[in-house]
C-alpha cells in the first residue's frame, strides 16, 4: 500500500477485501481529478457510445439521450482526449470530417462503467423502496 492511503474494510461479502481510501480530506490521492472526469454525466455517455466504436461529432451528439448541445460535447471530447481516453482524428475534407474513438485506456474503462450499469439495474427496486421509504419519512416530519 502506498504512502498517504489506509486500508479500510467493510461488512457483508466483501469484508475481506480492503478498500483504499484517503488518510485526510486534504489527501486526494492523486484520484480526484479523474473522479470529477468520470463524474461527470456526459463523460459517462461519450464512452458509453464510443464502446461501440469510431463515430463522427454528429452521430455521437444524436446518440447521447437527454440531448447534449454542441459546446458541451466539444468541451466534453477534449477533456476526455486530454485524459487519454478519446482519440481525435481529423480527415482532411471539405468540411473537414472530425471521428471520435475510445483509446485503449477509455475501453479497459468500459468494463467498469459496465459493472456500474448492472450494479444499478441490480438494485434499482431496493433504492426505489429506499426512497420511497424516505420521501414517507420526510413528510411525516414536515
Amino acid at each position: 500500500m502506498s504512502a498517504g492511503h489506509t486500508a479500510v474494510t467493510t461488512s457483508g461479502a466483501l469484508a475481506d477485501k480492503p478498500v483504499i481510501s484517503c488518510e485526510t480530506p486534504q489527501d486526494e490521492c492523486g484520484v480526484r481529478d479523474v473522479l470529477d472526469r468520470l463524474g461527470d454525466k456526459w463523460s459517462v455517455y461519450v464512452v458509453v457510445e464510443l464502446a461501440s466504436g469510431v463515430l463522427r461529432f454528429k452521430e455521437l451528439q444524436r446518440r447521447i439521450h437527454g440531448g447534449i448541445s454542441q459546446r458541451m460535447l466539444t468541451l466534453t471530447v477534449r477533456r476526455l482526449e486530454r485524459d487519454g481516453l478519446v482519440k481525435r482524428t481529423v480527415h482532411p475534407t471539405i468540411p473537414p470530417q472530425v471521428e471520435y474513438e475510445l483509446t485503449e485506456m477509455g475501453h479497459s474503462l468500459t468494463h467498469l462503467v459496465k459493472s456500474l450499469a448492472d450494479w444499478s439495474i441490480a438494485h434499482r427496486p431496493a433504492i426505489a423502496k429506499a426512497r420511497e421509504k424516505y420521501d414517507a419519512r420526510s413528510a411525516a416530519d414536515a
